[in-house]
């Protein structure tokens, strides 16, 4: 018997199962950017998954990056998470909120007025981004933080995170990936700063160890996992030496007691580098693993049953599949979704999916 479909616990974590959902941008927050009643709908209808991660929530304005997605930052946002999570609770779930800040990956037509665009250093991204007043349109020129500004992003993390907890999620996610904040911070392309948050690897290496530490700091490490994704050249990323960098940032936070750490290989990630990521992670980091990234049933059952991962992580299957465990736990076939819904308002392609009954 696999123990895939077994419970474990991840820090303070409890897991009913291995299947986790991954987070996903989906673009369903109301006018407000709080949760609404779809959401509420979309992830309760998905709270049989061992976790649930949810969508990339921004701590501040300035880290808001795409159109309609969430935040943790007002009294009405944290309202609305707490609906969601007492939703996924009820049905014997667990969830933690991803907490996003998208630095330079944003339009400005998709933040508040007063806000900034915000980045280690004033490079510009390549690429588009949707937005609902103009359509696709270039990623906005971003600032690049002021020395003095950074130890108030940190913060914007840990507020985020204490909002989170009084709205009654069971942990949070650092989004460490996909070309954010911290993955700028992180890498040589995007950090060209010369004070003590770049240049050097230990120097770039130190605004995403202060801000696990700062969320670690609000109710216990335990509570706190981060997601990465090494190599990948997503929202115009780059490294020179990626696997020397997130080598050292996993060693850096070995010895913390994270819950987890949420690592993405690069299977079916074009232009990627060379980079097992999974066997980086399980190496330098030691400590609970999810893994992501195109796993099929057996493959995710065997690198869990290997003890290299705790648990696989699935993203496309759950959203035309709302109860993907029961489905994959009894062989049955799979939905397929809708792609042009993806990005959509309202219910369809969303929360309005059929179970298998």
């Amino acid at each position: 018997m696999s123990d895939f479909f077994t419970p474990t616990t991840l820090g303070r974590l409890s897991l009913r199962n291995r299947v986790v959902m991954a987070p996903m941008t989906r673009s369903r927050a109301g006018t407000l950017d709080e949760p609404t009643d779809h959401m509420v709908n979309y992830y309760a209808q998905r709270a049989s998954a061992g976790l649930v991660i949810t969508e990339g929530i921004y701590p501040s304005a300035d880290g808001k990056g795409y159109c309609r997605t969430p935040g943790l930052v007002t009294q009405a946002q944290v309202d609305g998470w707490k609906r969601v999570t007492e939703a996924v609770h009820a049905e014997g779930g667990t969830i933690v909120a991803q907490i996003m800040h998208c630095g330079r990956v944003t339009h400005v037509d998709n933040k508040d007025a007063n806000s900034e665009t915000v980045s280690p250093s004033a490079i510009r991204a390549r690429g588009d981004m949707f937005t609902d007043t103009a359509g696709m349109q270039p990623l906005s020129e971003p600032r690049a933080l002021r020395l003095e500004e950074i130890p108030g992003v940190v913060s914007e993390f840990a507020h985020a995170t204490q909002l989170a907890y009084e709205a009654g999620f069971d942990g949070v996610e650092a989004h460490c990936a996909s070309g954010y904040l911290p993955a700028q911070f992180l890498s040589t392309g995007t950090n060209q700063r010369t004070d003590e948050y770049g240049g050097s690897l230990e120097n770039r290496l130190r605004f995403t160890l202060e801000v696990l530490q700062a969320m670690a700091a609000v109710d216990g490490a335990d509570r706190v996992g981060f997601r990465i994704c090494p190599g990948n050249p997503f929202n115009d990323l780059s490294d020179e030496n990626p696997e020397e960098t997130f080598v050292a940032l996993l060693e850096g936070v070995r010895d913390m007691g994270l819950a987890y750490c949420h690592v993405i290989r690069l299977n079916s990630i074009p232009n990627a580098p060379d980079l097992d990521n999974v066997a980086i992670a399980a190496k330098a980091f030691g400590n609970p693993l999810i893994v992501n990234d195109s796993y099929k049933i057996d493959e995710a059952k065997s690198v869990v049953d290997s003890g290299v991962a705790s648990a696989v992580a699935f993203a496309r299957s759950f959203i035309g599949n709302p109860d993907l465990v029961r489905r994959l736990e009894q062989d049955l076939p799979l939905s397929r979704f809708n792609p042009k819904a993806l990005y959509s308002m309202g219910p369809e392609g969303y929360s309005d999916y059929p179970t298998a009954d």
